[in-house]
């Protein structure tokens, strides 16, 4: 895909705006009708995880609609995040190509690895989030139900709050690409990043409170943890691939 020139009147500016955004939504659009239609499937992939904590039936794991609208609807849903997921890349490729004219020659070298890199890191907590976090979040919230009454699973929430944990951890994994910048474009200094970690700890902590759609305190931590790793191998690869950078600022 095209990359537009450095200098350009503003209003040719606005119309490579323009044409990046119906790109995006045209891709978005015959993706939504794609999956629409393979919903079903992607909903009984989506709750595999919490297998365990649904009603059986002879169909497979049950959720229940409490309307027919709430069934269009969390399809609909379905269909639209899971465009979102697989266009992803060339969403990615689009906003950052718009911008990529603003950057100097030597920071357009970083393009396409920034691109790869946005890529393989949503994913990444996309699966995280589906093999480690699903089932151990799913787990603490029912057994809280214990004592209680029983719960229903309603289609629609269950869904829901599934989808925002993956887009939720998908957008989280993005933190190694951030320390990266602002190391390479000196927002921040490396040895800064190095000397407040306890502020960014206490800051990622908040960010995994807030960004987690359960608020349980087990998923926040898994979050959390995962965070701090990425963090430190993020810090550990700046240090590495910018050591000359660094070398001269210290």
């Amino acid at each position: 895909m095209a990359i537009g020139p450095a200098r350009m009147p503003l209003m040719d500016h606005l119309g490579e705006l323009r044409l990046r955004l119906v790109r995006i939504l045209v891709v978005l659009v015959v993706g939504i009708l794609v999956f629409y239609a393979a919903a079903p499937v992607i909903g009984q992939i989506l709750i595999w995880p919490i297998k365990d904590y649904l009603p059986q039936s002879d169909n497979g794991m049950q959720l229940y609609a409490l309307t027919p609208f709430e069934s269009f609807g969390t399809r609909f849903k379905i269909a639209f995040w899971s465009a979102i997921v697989a266009t992803s890349p060339m969403i990615f490729w689009q906003i950052l190509a718009f911008f990529l004219p603003a950057l100097k020659p030597k920071e357009r070298r970083w393009f396409i690895p920034t691109f790869i890199a946005a890529v393989i890191l949503f994913i990444l907590g996309v699966i995280f989030c589906y093999t480690i976090i699903l089932k151990t979040a799913f787990q603490w919230l029912i057994d809280q139900s214990q004592g209680l009454g029983d719960i229903m699973p309603q289609m629609s929430a269950y869904i829901d709050i599934i989808i925002k944990f993956e887009i939720g951890f998908g957008i989280a994994f993005q933190l190694p690409l951030i320390v990266f910048y602002l190391v390479i474009f000196g927002i921040i200094p490396y040895k800064k990043l190095r000397s407040s970690w306890r502020v960014i700890y206490l800051v990622l902590l908040v960010f995994s409170a807030i960004i987690t759609p359960d608020a349980s305190p087990v998923t926040m931590l898994l979050l959390f943890a995962a965070l701090i790793a990425l963090y430190e191998i993020s810090l550990t690869l700046s240090r590495i691939i910018l050591a000359k950078k660094i070398e001269q600022e210290e």
